[in-house]
Formats: structure tokens, C-alpha cells, sequence
């Protein structure tokens, strides 16, 4: 009898610390909720109308990916927008995507990022001289090949040209400025002014205008660093009653620029997929977060430094293509044809 209890006393006991054994084991093995990826966007401004519709397709994605994004705007302030990047580091952020509003102004504070093991992006622009984990962009050179070649299409041999670029803190406006005097090199052009808008302000379109703009004569067409400054040289040439009458290029694919381009008063706009490149480097921000490869093999000069690199091609918009393009794709149909009905 005393056996018998002796061993239903010693099965209770195993089977009691088993138990204890079991819970124990699975407390200390449980795995640890995942940390969200912490993704930092600093913009320039949010003066170009894309850069919001950026922000928004970044931002959506990256939370799908289970990423969490804050994003600063600097309003056009170098020094602001690298205080708030300074911000972000202190946030200890994994990843800063930058989108600088002067290219050569952010290469401390990115090696700053970079010495505390944050990863940088740099979006759309070039951040010079200054190793970054990524630039990715649109084809800058192209956007001027573009313009030009849209003019040469268009004028007459010994055609007048005017240019009011962007602004020359933008690495872009000089890629573009290369990609017009590409196509233009030999050809029978007239570059009767050319002037940059700097700090990509609109008001500039039409400061120029009403400086060099006499005329019908004056030039045959202006070629506009992107459709706000476009727009702001339209309503000076509207002044003149040359609204129409002379061929205008903008970039960017605006609203507004649409609405122009199917009524007459801009004849050409570049779009660029902003689904496209946001999409793409939020996918890379959370890869890098993560610590993943991204197996990119393209590289890039940016001066002192080679860096991976991304490109996407733009795209010529008239009013031919219009509603191939842009129409119900970036744009609606009742937004491009709102004051032709």
C-alpha cells in the first residue's frame, strides 16, 4: 500500500513539474513583437503640387509594409530642413529619405545620419559629393531632351527661344539644362533669354516674361522649368495677348497645367509617375530598415562618392496623348476638361 502511494505521489510530482517545465520554457521562448521600421521624409516644400501626391503614395505604402513614416516640410528653408533632418537623427530614425532643396547644403548632416547607422535615400534629387544608400530619381537629362526636342517640332528654323529654368540649387535643373542644349547643339535655334527661377518660385515665370516678352516677335516659345513657373509666365503673356500664340513647355503634369495644354495656352508638360517612384522607394526605405540587400547593380556619381541608383523615364504630354496619359490614369477626366465644358 505504501508503494502504491509512493508512486502516485511521484507520477503527481513529474507530472506537476513538467508543467512548471513547459510553462516556463514557453515564457522565455515566446517570440518578441517585430518593432516597426522607423522611416523619416524630409521634403523641401510642398510648393510643386507632385511632392504632396509623393508624400501620400510613400507614406500608404510604407504602412502597408508595416512601416511608420514622419515626414517634415521646410518650406524652402535649407536651414530649417536640415534642423528637422537633425530631428529625425535624434528620433533615431532607421531610415531618412531626403528630398533636399539644395543639393550640396545636406552632405553633413547626411554623413551625420549615416555615422549613427541611420540609412539615407536620397529622392529625386542628388545629393552631392555624399555617400547615400540610395538615389533614386527620374532621368533629369531627359526632361530637357523633351522640351527641346518639343520645341524643334515646332518652330520654324531660326525659331526664338526664351528659358526660365528652376532653380540652380537643384541638381535636376542642370540635367535638364544638359538634355535641351543636347538637342538643340547644331540645330538653327535662338536663345533669345535664359533665366532661372530660383528656388523654384512661380512668380518668376512672369517676372522674366515681362522683362524680356516685348512681343509676338520677341521669341516662338518658352521653355519653363515646370508648370508653376509655366503657369505664372502664361498669365504675363495673357497680359500681352500672346497667351497661345507662343509655344510653352512646363514639367510636372499639374492640374492646372492639363487644363492649359487642352485649352491652348501651354502646348507641353513632362509627366512623371509619381506612383511609380514613391511606390518604389518606400519598398526600398523598408527593405534597407530591415537590413535587406536591395540588389540594385546601377550606380551614380554624385562627385566624391558612387552610390546606388535608380531611374525612371518621363514622358512627353500634349494635348494629342492627353487622355492617353494623363486622363482618368493621374488625373480625372472631369479635372483635364473642367473649363471646356
Amino acid at each position: 500500500m505504501k508503494n502504491k502511494i509512493g508512486c502516485l505521489f511521484m507520477i503527481s510530482l513529474l507530472v506537476f513539474t513538467s508543467c512548471q517545465k513547459s510553462d516556463t520554457d514557453t515564457t522565455l521562448h515566446s517570440p518578441k513583437k517585430e518593432e516597426k521600421i522607423q522611416i523619416g521624409f524630409s521634403f523641401d516644400s510642398f510648393v510643386i503640387e507632385r511632392w504632396i501626391r509623393d508624400r501620400d503614395v510613400f507614406i500608404s505604402t510604407a504602412r502597408e509594409l508595416g512601416a511608420d513614416v514622419i515626414t517634415q516640410n521646410a518650406n524652402g528653408d535649407v536651414e530649417e530642413q536640415i534642423s528637422q533632418i537633425e530631428y529625425l537623427i535624434e528620433k533615431k530614425m532607421d531610415v531618412i529619405v531626403i528630398l533636399p532643396g539644395d543639393c550640396d547644403g545636406m552632405k553633413d548632416v547626411v554623413k551625420k545620419a549615416r555615422s549613427k547607422g541611420i540609412k539615407v535615400i536620397a529622392y529625386d534629387r542628388q545629393i552631392t559629393d555624399t555617400d547615400v544608400d540610395l538615389y533614386i530619381t527620374f532621368d533629369g537629362k531627359e526632361v530637357g531632351r523633351l522640351k527641346a526636342q518639343a520645341v524643334l517640332d515646332h518652330i520654324e528654323p531660326g525659331g526664338k527661344v526664351g528659358m526660365i529654368l528652376g532653380s540652380q540649387k537643384d541638381y535636376n535643373t542642370i540635367l535638364m539644362e544638359e538634355g535641351i542644349e543636347e538637342v538643340f547643339t547644331g540645330e538653327d535655334v535662338e536663345i533669345v533669354f535664359k533665366e532661372y527661377a530660383e528656388g523654384w518660385l512661380e512668380e518668376k515665370g512672369a517676372q522674366y516674361v515681362n522683362t524680356y516678352v516685348q512681343d509676338e516677335d520677341t521669341i516662338d516659345a518658352l521653355i519653363c522649368g515646370n508648370d508653376n513657373v509655366a503657369g505664372k509666365a502664361i498669365m504675363a503673356l495673357a497680359e500681352k495677348r500672346l497667351a497661345g500664340s507662343i509655344y510653352v513647355t512646363g514639367q510636372d503634369a499639374n492640374t492646372d497645367a492639363c487644363q492649359r495644354i487642352v485649352e491652348g495656352t501651354q502646348h507641353m508638360t513632362v509627366y512623371k509617375s509619381v506612383e511609380k517612384e514613391a511606390k518604389k522607394a518606400a519598398q526600398y526605405a523598408v527593405m534597407l530598415g530591415r537590413g535587406e540587400d536591395l540588389m540594385i547593380e546601377e550606380q551614380y556619381e554624385t562627385g566624391s562618392a558612387v552610390v546606388p541608383f535608380v531611374e525612371f523615364n518621363p514622358v512627353a504630354v500634349n494635348k494629342e496623348n492627353m487622355d492617353e496619359v494623363i486622363t482618368n490614369q493621374f488625373h480625372s477626366d472631369e479635372e483635364v476638361y473642367l473649363n471646356m465644358r
